[in-house]
């Protein structure tokens, strides 16, 4: 029985023995995956700070372009009035020039009579 137990306490201490191995093996693993881990966390990391340092480029781009824009529409509405000035400015010369015009008529068509009449006379 000595003989028995001891082959048996041999065979249990192979196997705790592998059993051992295993779980350093698997320790070791264990230990490599979460390495990777850290690395793909700070490879996700890095990877979210350049797409934030693109919206933070891409927001100052559409602010710069809001800024543009509502500049331009400024001076648009500077432009339409100064031009809608001018045509008001325009239309009142052009109504003072027909005004003259038409009294430059009237009295060419009286002098037109007044030398039919003359010419009548004589």
């Amino acid at each position: 029985m000595g003989e028995k137990l001891f082959d048996l306490m041999s065979k249990m201490y192979g196997e705790f023995r592998d059993f051992k191995k295993d779980m350093t093996d698997f320790k070791k693993d264990m230990t490599d995956f979460k390495n990777d881990m850290i690395d793909f966390k700070k490879e996700v990391n890095k990877r979210f700070d350049a797409i934030d340092l693109r919206f933070d480029a891409s927001d100052k781009r559409v602010d710069n372009l809001s800024n543009q824009f509502i500049r331009f529409e400024n001076e648009i509405k500077q432009d339409i009035s100064a031009l809608y000035d001018g045509y008001k400015l325009t239309y009142e010369k052009l109504t003072v020039v027909e005004q003259k015009v038409d009294d430059i008529s009237a009295k060419v068509e009286k002098q037109d009579v007044e030398i039919k009449v003359i010419k009548r006379a004589l």
